[in-house]
């Protein structure tokens, strides 16, 4: 496994599977996309109870893919049994790609991210991340109804899963957890394997800066009523797709593997001056984002309306205030540094490091696709300038945190064996079957 499979090859890998072993595999329809395009789900065993997988639920984390077919073959051919593997006590139920519409724009990221030569500046002009609202799991915390989402909803209502895995990928950093329910049986198991596969484990991440942190890389969502909340995510987090499995008795791990390896993202050293970084950081992501919207400005006029253009849609909802709002976001964090007893740590740092320097690197990767297609005289020269900005910051990124490609292979194998782990945990402390 040299690059990340396409839709496409993870579908037509699952048909094998199913005509390779009749007797434990099924495929089957469960939602159909805004566009029209299926939603469709593997499933391997007849055990009474449920661990469901969900696939690239963002479509430019193109990992979810390689990890499905990676565990369902495994699954199949009965490879490394266990409890948790066992066909006639578990079925797992694996959802090949939750945002396909999503996927088809960012069409392209496979072959931008085959070796050899991996790069950022590839990887950036292909990818496609929509805006909240049109994110399947989140979409409900943005009170936006998609078909996707519900067929997740009504997937999780059928199989009552004991645990939820969902597959994510982050461009750069290291490995973690996130759950909906402490499974203190994780921890162990997945260290181990980053260790083995040699990918660092997140030491804080910008995804749960406020989450409960029971032990290195993984982190539990808190309780209603944290003071927290809001930073953790939102306040109607409840709403996601991550939090149904819970009306059941289930838990949702959130599994993020690194497409590029930083060992700065497992340091837990007090980071020098990280008051000072903060601000740094918060003056690059306000820095780039209005050189980008500089650009968007002035092809406003020659550029689709964003309501007929999704990556218009995340430029302008980039351009609306984003930026500053991930900076403000890190004004406590910057008092915390300054004055408070806990310094933060150089993982921390570097965790927020990496969201400074990619939100004006998706937006800009995103226009210039757009001005590449552009037929206007003024589009060939605010290309040559975005390109220009574009293809340092690429490169300032990828040595300001001495970044490292990770095998396609390696990334699938941590994220299968975790997904495994969690569940052979789940099962011992999760619902008793229907």
């Amino acid at each position: 496994m040299d690059r990340y499979p396409t839709v496409t090859e993870v579908t037509d890998s699952a048909r094998w599977l199913v005509s390779r072993f009749p007797g434990a595999c099924r495929l089957r329809r469960v939602g159909t996309s805004r566009a029209g395009r299926p939603i469709e789900m593997l499933s391997v065993g007849h055990g009474p109870r449920h661990v469901l997988v969900v696939a690239r639920p963002h479509p430019d984390e193109p990992v979810g893919g390689a990890t499905a077919l990676a565990l369902a073959e495994r699954l199949a051919r009965g490879d490394r049994p266990s409890p948790a593997t066992d066909p006639a006590l578990v079925t797992w139920d694996i959802v090949l790609c939750l945002d396909p519409d999503g996927a088809a724009l960012s069409r392209g990221i496979e072959e931008a991210t085959a070796g050899p030569g991996h790069t950022l500046d590839a990887y950036y002009r292909s990818a496609y991340r929509p805006v909240a609202a049109e994110q399947p799991e989140w979409a409900p915390i943005e009170s936006a109804q998609l078909p996707e989402t519900q067929a997740l909803f009504d997937v999780i209502d059928e199989l009552r899963p004991v645990l939820q895995c969902s597959l994510h990928g982050v461009e750069a950093g290291g490995s973690w957890v996130q759950l909906t329910r402490d499974l203190p049986g994780l921890g162990l198991p997945f260290r181990a394997s980053a260790a083995e596969l040699g990918i660092p484990v997140q030491r804080g991440t910008f995804d749960a800066l406020y989450w409960e942190n029971p032990g290195p890389g993984v982190y539990v969502l808190p309780p209603p009523d944290s003071t927290g909340r809001l930073s953790a995510g939102s306040e109607n987090i409840g709403r996601s797709t991550w939090c149904a499995p819970q009306r059941y008795g289930g838990v949702t791990a959130i599994v993020e593997v690194p497409m590029w390896a930083s060992g700065l993202a497992a340091d837990p050293s007090p980071h020098p001056d990280a008051a000072g970084a903060l601000r740094d950081l918060a003056g690059l992501v306000r820095d780039g984002g209005q050189q980008v919207t500089a650009v968007l400005d002035k092809a406003r006029t020659f550029l689709p309306p964003a309501a007929d253009s999704p990556p218009g849609r995340v430029l302008a909802w980039m351009a609306d205030g984003l930026y500053d709002l991930v900076a403000d976001s890190w004004e406590p964090l910057a008092r915390q540094a300054a004055d408070g007893p806990r310094r933060l740590t150089r993982a921390q740092v570097c965790a927020l490091d990496i969201v400074a320097r990619r939100q004006p690197l998706r937006a800009a990767g995103l226009l210039l696709r757009l001005l590449a297609a552009a037929d206007d005289t003024a589009a060939p020269g605010l290309y040559r300038d975005l390109d220009e900005l574009f293809t340092a910051w690429c490169a300032d990124f990828e040595q300001a945190l001495r970044l490292r490609w990770v095998p396609v292979r390696d990334q699938a194998e941590l994220q299968a064996r975790t997904v495994v782990a969690a569940a052979g945990t789940a099962l011992t402390t999760g619902t008793a079957p229907r």
